[in-house]
């Protein structure tokens, strides 16, 4: 942020990105029909920046252009310029990203788009350097040509934003006569393998993204084929981050990708939901694995969640910034001097062994914390200790060093509360609980959950920030997809059917806000939300899994668990809708077949009843709670009636002779109930 002393129009927002840009030079506004009537009044360009608070390169771009002033003197004489919160505005971002996609082949942040003052696209970019640079335009350059084509030579420019427009309305109509099989779903799995590095894992090359939700694409897979190969791919990828600098082995995190394809050097900045979903991915692979470094891992996760990312209130942040101090990775990187200072001879000899501390470093001259390549085995035998004896050692030096890094300048965290991120951790934590008996993390579940449904609901409707007590923009589809995820979650974690009734609620309105009614799928704002361009259906799984995915995945099994046969039959449109997105790149799309290779999988409803408190019926839930079963359903009360408000199909379920009583459905096919245990843990293959 520049020192200008004249605040812009963001200063009144509440939006972290925002406020960074609030005293710069440029004149900006934030999205609003103010500013582009002041375009049209004036007949002048609008430029449309997004980007969000703890962006690297946005943060680059601020500096050299939109602080400077002569940058600033042509965006405030001959433009208007508009500032877009991309996590606040997903609407706004992924219209203009596709936009930008089309044009140049390739999208990120900053996304810079100059559009007319009806919005339409006619030019769109990432970063810019102030002069030209990198082989990129410069920005002084782009503004000067864009300029005088608008002026000069309207006629292309209008012919252009038509185009774009178009294109936006051709891609958001999608849908064919054609409908997705079981084929896409191994074209998927090829494609990832093909991709696979076999040395380091992960998919593709550098930059390395973690992408869990292929690696949950992989385990279910594995789970419906047997095929072993997708289950070395996720248990490689995931060790692979786990050893690597990727993630933060004296705090706990993951950074949000490496800049290598060993996933030594990351780009610093620890996002909420890449947490959330490596959370869960660990947790799952624990689950088939029983490989008891990925709990560890979990606890410690956990740790700095509450510790760096937990607001007193129960909600979490949204962001931790890569840079402090002006430089990337300030915060987290070390001399070996440091080491050795405060650990002392022995206990930093062997920090910087296991570590890979070194004095010539790895990162810029510093280290990054490491264990790519590490033997614990040489290890023990170097240092003539046991294993016990190098855990608690290890974890002696991470907390000396975590204090030592508290008392660094710490990087910007971005405090807003979003209601999708919030419940993908929601979600994590719950999962994360009922495997590992966490109740603390199901506690912290439970309190985040509180806040979004007392703080982020108006007037029956979701919304999607909430910061300093100020609530903005009506929920995506995106928002109630995770919500609806969230309170799954919960059910599954403690079999208290009031989550299943909040997620029924929240799915009928989903139905209600966004469902295509003439071409099936869920549009991208609600029936309600302000009008762009296009009413978008976004279905491609980036960072996060779609809300389109998410809401595929969990509305089929909230339906077979309510037996809502409608929603099945109409969630099966989704299938029609997506399928030239979806068949043309299915790996992109592995939250979204996730849902479809559930209905090709083997299914069970499992429906226990019987008195709280009952052991054998407590002995049954924790084993199939911490088993992966992800195609399975279960529903457990004390009796069938209790269900039954939630479930009709169950009216007429009950115990025997009073006893705790499963009855297992398979393939539409019901067996006969079970009240012996053990031959119900045989039959659900727990024993």
């Amino acid at each position: 942020m520049s020192n200008n002393q004249t605040p812009n129009p963001l200063i009144t927002e509440k939006s972290p990105y925002l406020l960074q840009h609030a005293h710069n030079p440029v004149h900006w506004y934030p999205w609003g029909q103010e500013a582009f009537d002041k375009a049209k009044r004036e007949n002048k360009p609008v430029l449309v920046s997004i980007g969000y608070a703890t962006c690297h390169w946005c943060h680059v771009m601020a500096h050299e252009s939109f602080e400077d002033q002569q940058v600033a003197d042509i965006l405030n004489e001959h433009f208007i310029s508009i500032k877009v919160d991309r996590e606040e505005r997903p609407d706004i971002d992924s219209m203009y990203m596709s936009v930008c996609q089309m044009m140049t082949g390739q999208g990120g942040w900053p996304l810079n788009v100059f559009v007319t003052p009806d919005q339409k696209p006619f030019y769109a970019g990432t970063y810019f350097p102030k002069r030209s640079a990198y082989g990129r335009p410069g920005f002084i350059e782009a503004l000067t040509q864009l300029l005088d084509a608008y002026h000069n030579d309207r006629d292309h420019i209008e012919s252009l934003a038509e185009k774009a427009t178009n294109n936006l309305r051709i891609k958001a109509a999608g849908q064919t006569e054609n409908t997705l099989t079981q084929e896409t779903i191994h074209k998927a799995y090829y494609q990832l393998m093909s991709s696979f590095d076999t040395l380091h894992g992960g998919f593709g090359t550098a930059p390395k993204f973690p992408a869990p939700h292929m690696l949950s694409f992989l385990m279910r897979y594995y789970e419906w084929t047997g095929q072993e190969n997708a289950l070395y791919a996720v248990t490689k990828t995931l060790d692979g981050i786990a050893n690597g600098g990727i993630y933060d082995h004296v705090g706990s995190g993951f950074s949000r990708y490496s800049t290598d394809e060993k996933w030594l050097v990351p780009h610093f900045e620890k996002m909420l939901y890449d947490n959330a979903l490596l959370m869960e991915a660990y947790t799952e692979a624990y689950q088939l694995t029983q490989q008891p470094t990925y709990e560890k891992l979990v606890h410690r996760l956990i740790h700095f969640i509450k510790r760096d990312m937990m607001n007193p209130d129960g909600s979490f942040y949204s962001a931790i910034d890569a840079d402090s101090e002006g430089k990337e990775g300030q915060f987290y990187v070390w001399s070996k001097d440091e080491i050795m200072t405060h650990l002392g001879e022995d206990l930093g000899a062997l920090f910087c062994a296991v570590y890979h501390i070194t004095d010539e470093g790895n990162f810029e001259g510093e280290n990054i914390p490491h264990t790519i390549s590490t033997s614990f085995d040489d290890i023990k035998a170097s240092f003539s200790i046991d294993d016990q004896t190098l855990q608690s050692k290890l974890q002696e030096a991470r907390y000396i060093l975590q204090s030592v890094r508290q008392q660094r300048p710490a990087p910007l965290v971005d405090d807003k509360v979003l209601t999708s991120w919030n419940a993908l951790m929601i979600s994590a934590l719950a999962k994360t609980g009922r495997v590992f008996d966490a109740e603390e993390a199901i506690r912290m579940a439970k309190q985040a959950i509180s806040f979004l449904e007392t703080h982020l609901v108006q007037h029956d409707r979701l919304m999607v920030r909430y910061r300093e007590g100020d609530v903005k923009h009506l929920g995506f589809i995106e928002d109630y997809a995770h919500m609806l995820k969230a309170y799954m979650s919960l059910y599954e974690a403690t079999f208290e059917l009031a989550w299943l009734e909040k997620a029924t609620a929240i799915a009928e309105n989903m139905f209600e806000l966004f469902w295509d009614k003439e071409k099936g799928g869920f549009f991208f704002s609600g029936s309600d939300a302000e009008a762009l361009l296009v009413r978008e259906k976004e279905v491609y799984d980036g960072a996060m899994p779609s809300g389109n995915s998410t809401a595929l995945k969990h509305l089929l099994i909230l339906s077979r668990l309510t037996g809502r046969q409608n929603w099945l039959d109409t969630l099966e449109q989704m299938f029609q809708a997506f399928y030239v997105d979806v068949s043309s790149y299915p790996s992109g799309h592995t939250a979204f077949l996730q849902g479809l290779l559930a209905q090709y999988a083997t299914k069970r409803e499992i429906i226990i009843l019987g008195k709280n408190g009952d052991p054998q019926k407590e002995q049954l839930l924790q084993a199939l709670q911490k088993r992966f079963m992800p195609f399975d359903i279960i529903l457990t009360a004390e009796t069938g009636q209790e269900l039954a408000k939630l479930a009709p199909f169950t009216k007429d379920y009950k115990t025997i002779d009073g006893k705790t009583t499963v009855y297992i459905c398979e393939n539409y096919s019901c067996r006969q109930p079970i009240t012996d245990i053990d031959e119900a843990m045989a039959q659900l293959s727990l024993s």
